[in-house]
């Protein structure tokens, strides 16, 4: 639910109980931007919020399926400055995802960690109602392999956000949205699944 913006009072709450927390986040867009129509506090700014405040311990950020336009010619530099892990879409074409969540999870260790997945890190053929969409997404088997490949983890706390009914005609991204909600919850530790 909600736009990007709501991660930020969730991980200041989080790292008020467990200190900074790794993150993997799903996402068209690093959401590390600086001001929007002079406001500091707006969709496309969470993290850099976070990291302005200390929230988020950043050599266990991973950042994946970024891609579309941008104003600036390396839009992953902030990113990578901060020692964010940044794996563009491009890198997640055509290929099971696997391999990439093994290297996370022994990224992310046994300290907590968030998940915050952006519905637009999809594709919209699959996720259409989204209101920053983004072509050559991610598809839903690589969600669920993103978010089945985070089980064990020591993980405090997850969002689904980014779903835009107006734009949703066919229904088709709240369906996909509330699964990987339901994915993510059978994810949380102590859940136990069949």
């Amino acid at each position: 639910g909600g736009d990007h913006t709501i991660t930020y009072p969730i991980l200041q709450a989080l790292a008020a109980k467990h200190g900074p927390v790794g993150l993997v986040h799903v996402d068209a867009h690093t959401d590390t931007g600086d001001t929007a129509l002079g406001e500091r506090i707006y969709h496309g700014s969470p993290f850099r919020r976070c990291v302005e405040e200390g929230l988020l311990d950043c050599g266990r950020v991973v950042q994946i399926g970024i891609r579309g336009s941008s104003y600036d010619p390396d839009p992953n530099k902030y990113c990578r400055e901060q020692g964010f892990r940044v794996v563009p879409a491009e890198e997640c074409w055509m290929k099971s995802l696997e391999p990439l969540m093994r290297e996370v999870r022994a990224q992310m260790g046994d300290k907590p960690m968030y998940i915050s997945f952006d519905i637009d890190g999809l594709d919209p053929a699959y996720a259409p109602g989204t209101g920053t969409p983004e072509i050559a997404g991610l598809t839903p088997a690589q969600a669920l392999e993103i978010i089945r490949g985070c089980r064990g983890l020591n993980i405090v706390g997850c969002d689904l956000v980014e779903v835009a009914l107006m734009y949703d005609t066919s229904g088709n991204t709240a369906l996909l949205g509330a699964n990987l909600l339901f994915e993510m919850l059978c994810v949380l530790p102590g859940v136990k699944t069949l």
